[in-house]
Parts: C-alpha cells; sequence; structure tokens
C-alpha cells in the first residue's frame, strides 16, 4: 500500500481509536498494544501485516552489523521484547529493545506518560520500568534468539541502562552485569547514560565517567565473546557543544562503535520529563551533525515524525534512525515511507 494512503488511513481511522481508549491512558494503551503485536506475530496476520508496509527495504552494515533496512524502533517502545517477533513484519529493519536494567524496578509513579498532539510530542517519565535483564534473556532465548542469526527477521540491539538503587560509583559493575545476562542474544548493545528520568544518569556523561563506563563494557564485551558486541552509546540533546565534544572523545577513546543521537530533552515546559517528537527535531539534527563529527556510525533518533524528516538525518550521515513518537503518531505508514525514500536516495 501506498505510504501516504497507509498513514492517512491509520491518523484518520485508528488513532483516534487508540488516543480514546482505556480513558485515553496512553501507558495503558502502548502496553495492550504490545500484547496484541506479540498475538499477531507468526500468524497470517503478520503476512497481512507484511503486505500493507511491503516497501522493500535498503541494507546497510552497521558496526559490523547488517540491517536489513535503516528504519528501527527505539529504545523504550518494547522494553521487554515483549513484540519483538512482530516488528520485521511491520517494515522495521532493527529493532532496540529496552532500556533494561541489572534487576527489574517498577519505574516511577503513574501517570508516567503523557501525549501532547497539538505539537505531536510524548513526555514521559517512566524511570527505567522494566522486568530486568535477565527476563529479557529468558524471553530471547525461549524463541531460539542467537546474536548474528537474525532468527525474528532483523538483528536486536538491546540498551542498558543503570539500575535506579545503584549508587554512580557502582554504575559501571551494574551495566557489566546487564550485559553479561544479554550479550549472548544482542547484535549490539546500547548505553543509555541520557534517559532523564532517573536521578543522577546523566552525569555518565562527564568525559571521565564516560570512559570509565564505556571502557568497563568494552573490556568486559571482550571477556564475554571472542567477536564483542559493538558497544554504542546514546546521548542527551541538552548537553552543551562542550559537553558533548567531551563525551564523544571519552567514549572514542575507550572503544564506542557509535553513537545514538539523541534521547529526550528537558527543553520543555509541562509534565516532568523527557520530552520527544516533533519539538526536538531541530535540536536532533544539531547533535546528529556534530556527532557524525566524531567519526564513529550515528543512529538517528528523535524528530523523526515524517519520511522527510529521515532523510535530513541520512543526508546529515546517520546511518540509519529509529522512530518511536513519529511511529505512534503516523503508524505504520512513516516506516514503509522512510523505507521508500532510502531506496530512492542510497540506490
Amino acid at each position: 500500500m501506498n505510504p501516504v494512503v497507509l498513514t492517512r488511513a491509520y491518523q484518520g481511522l485508528v488513532r483516534p481509536v487508540l488516543f480514546r481508549a482505556y480513558g485515553g491512558d496512553p501507558e495503558a494503551i502502548h502496553e495492550v498494544m504490545l500484547k496484541v503485536l506479540a498475538g499477531v506475530a507468526h500468524t497470517p496476520l503478520a503476512g497481512v501485516a507484511e503486505w500493507l508496509v511491503g516497501e522493500r527495504r535498503t541494507p546497510v552494515t552497521v558496526a559490523g552489523v547488517r540491517f536489513p533496512g535503516r528504519v528501527g524502533v527505539a529504545a523504550g517502545l518494547d522494553k521487554d521484547g515483549v513484540a519483538a517477533r512482530a516488528w520485521a513484519c511491520l517494515g522495521f529493519g532493527f529493532a532496540e529493545l529496552g532500556t533494561v536494567t541489572a534487576t527489574g524496578q517498577p519505574g516511577n509513579p503513574r501517570p508516567r506518560l503523557y501525549r501532547e498532539p497539538d505539537v505531536g510530542a510524548l513526555v514521559n517519565h517512566m524511570g527505567f520500568n522494566n522486568a530486568g535483564a535477565a527476563a529479557l534473556a529468558a524471553r530471547l532465548a525461549g524463541w531460539g534468539v542467537r546474536r548474528g542469526e537474525a532468527s525474528l527477521g532483523l538483528p536486536l540491539g538491546i540498551s542498558l541502562g543503570k539500575t535506579k538503587t545503584v549508587p554512580l560509583e557502582d554504575a559501571a559493575a551494574d551495566y557489566v552485569s546487564s550485559l553479561t545476562a544479554v550479550h549472548p542474544y544482542a547484535d549490539y548493545i546500547a548505553l543509555n547514560v541520557s534517559s532523564p528520568n532517573t536521578p543522577g544518569l546523566r552525569d555518565l556523561q562527564a568525559g571521565p565517567a564516560a570512559a570509565e563506563l564505556v571502557g568497563a563494557v568494552v573490556r568486559a564485551a571482550a571477556r564475554l565473546d571472542t567477536v564483542p558486541v559493538p558497544v554504542f552509546v546514546k546521548v542527551a540533546p541538552d548537553l552543551t557543544d562542550a559537553g558533548l565534544d567531551a563525551v564523544l572523545d571519552a567514549a572514542c577513546g575507550a572503544g564506542a562503535a557509535g553513537f545514538i543521537a539523541t534521547n529526550t530533552t528537558l527543553a520543555h515546559d509541562g509534565p516532568a520529563g523527557g520530552l520527544s517528537g516533533a519539538p526536538l527535531r531541530e535540536r536532533a539534527r544539531e547533535v546528529v551533525a556534530r556527532v557524525v563529527r566524531a567519526g564513529r556510525p550515528v543512529i538517528a533518533s528523535g524528530g523523526i515524525m515524517t519520511p522527510a524528516d529521515a532523510g535530513v538525518m541520512l543526508d546529515l550521515g546517520a546511518v540509519a534512525v529509529q522512530v518511536f513518537t513519529g511511529f505512534i503518531y503516523a503508524g505504520p505508514g512513516l516506516v514503509a515511507g522512510i523505507n521508500r525514500l532510502a531506496n530512492g536516495r542510497l540506490e
């Protein structure tokens, strides 16, 4: 189906129903939709979904990992991998699960997820709610997932975060604990040091702290596998240029394979938490342009609400893009549209 038609159908027919469901509670409908997608995976309905969004994907190799397409699921959309078997049939070329922590935790009190439809945004104050790294590892193992096999139809990244109760000085060991649990199933690891919803987490972006953390995880990855899983670092849009350069230099020096830019921003009015979506568009582009100069692969995330937004990120030098808020507002037509655009630009 034409991506524009698909998007209009979603926005006109499906989205209004979803946004009103469960009393308008965005987190409740999100949880239900993940379960629906999980139930659809590997049924005839998955084939219907593939037909609807069946744009040919353009592959790219990123840090030694072959992505069959340029658009991926951003971290936070499927924290515990509930719908991991469904993302390929919706046209995604990779999926980043998580953020998970070494032990499960409930996250911040509800309500903690808010829509701002007038500006095409979400605000979340989730706080790394997840079942824990071991639970995600068990789920993926049960499906026969192994690194490098793309048995779910696409490679999987796994985003790691700091357990809330762990002091910052023990953060490196905490991340390594999570890595140890998930490394057999991850095609790449993303270190989330930029969420605004865990107190003190963004301090790990400071040069020395970033060097210590990235170095510890990279060394652990080398001990765990003959060919170590590549480690990416996800950066915040709220860093100054000097702060961004410092974390890039530190992470590169410690062996980071690449970067994900950006996380959510605190530069907004309204509910507490990180803002994503259209208002983040310009700042995310600025950050991606600067991160690309570090000479490592960059996956762009933030403010990608249309295929044209993805095209700008690819033109800036990003090797791939991730969507979350744009997917909520535009549906699978956004994925199909980005795949069509990537085909035209990159062939």
